[in-house]
């Protein structure tokens, strides 16, 4: 009698802890926002108006259950140093392109119209301190491409 007391006790734990995931998941994360600009190799500068995900917390969280962004906007993840980085799409509706960058501003990867939902890995390729995640083609409509620049120093939210 005790063996099945202590399965049912063990039962009735996992599903609570099952139970309460969607509410943690879906937990209130906010984002202080900003601008950043890339400058292109003619000379053009881009600018985009971004949410800044610098935290744990915040880039756990990332654009997850999200309508479409708007054209210019954008989430950039911070790592606060430099890494190698991977990304992925779970709970994330829209399609997106994610901009990988190195510490010095330079492009190092960009990772065009990502399948929304998927749990497949997109990783940086080599060590990047940022991530600038846009709506779905929309570096390629901009112009962006790996030889454009993150203007540093960025403006960061302290």
């Amino acid at each position: 009698m005790r063996g099945i007391a202590n399965v049912m006790k063990g039962a009735l734990a996992a599903l609570f802890l099952f139970l309460s995931l969607p509410s943690i998941a879906a937990a209130e994360v906010s984002f202080q926002r900003g601008q950043l600009v890339f400058e292109t190799k003619g000379g053009e500068r881009i600018t985009f108006d971004v949410e800044w995900a610098l935290t744990a917390e915040q880039r756990a969280r990332g654009l997850m259950e999200r309508p479409a962004l708007p054209d210019r906007t954008g989430m950039l993840f911070d790592f606060g140093e430099t890494r190698m980085v991977t990304m992925w799409m779970a709970n994330t509706p829209e399609s997106l392109d994610m901009i990988f960058i190195d510490e010095t501003g330079r492009i190092v990867r960009i990772a065009e119209r990502t399948t929304p939902l998927s749990e497949s890995i997109v990783a940086s390729g080599e060590p990047v301190r940022y991530v600038l995640e846009i709506r779905g083609g929309h570096a390629a409509e901009l112009g962006l491409d790996k030889t454009a620049r993150l203007v540093l120093p960025l403006d960061l939210p302290r």
